[in-house]
Formats: C-alpha cells, structure tokens, sequence
C-alpha cells in the first residue's frame, strides 16, 4: 500500500517555489569559451579515455620549429 503525503495549497505552493529555485541559480559567462571551460572543470574524465589520451599525445612527434628560429636562431 503507498502511503500518500497530503499537502495543503499553500504547502505545495512553497514546495514547488522551493524546488523552482533550486532549478534557477544560473551561471552567466562572457563568452562560449568560459561556458566550455566551466564545463570542463565540472565534468570529469573517465579514466580509459585519459589514459588513451596520454598515451596518444606521448606517441605524436613534437611539434617543428618555426621556419623563422631555425634560420636566425
């Protein structure tokens, strides 16, 4: 047997005020690049694709030298 909550008006007025104002706290960036960041900071990487990511970065070539420094450097 579920047991229901009754809930006078106003108490539902308030829960629902409650809940409509947990929902709204926003956060206003400049610009796409502070949202992205902002996402990548709360978004955590799983572990597999981290240590793929690593592995591949540790396997890349670096990167060639300016044509400009391996003239007059």
């Amino acid at each position: 047997m579920k047991q229901e909550t009754k809930l006078s008006t106003g108490q539902q007025h308030e829960q629902s005020s409650e809940t409509r104002t947990e929902k709204t706290t926003a956060t206003q960036f400049d610009n796409a690049e502070q949202l992205l960041r902002y996402d990548a900071e709360q978004t955590p990487v799983p572990p597999e694709i981290a240590r793929r990511l690593n592995q591949s970065v540790a396997e890349s070539p670096p990167p060639r030298r300016p044509w400009w420094r391996r003239i007059f450097v």
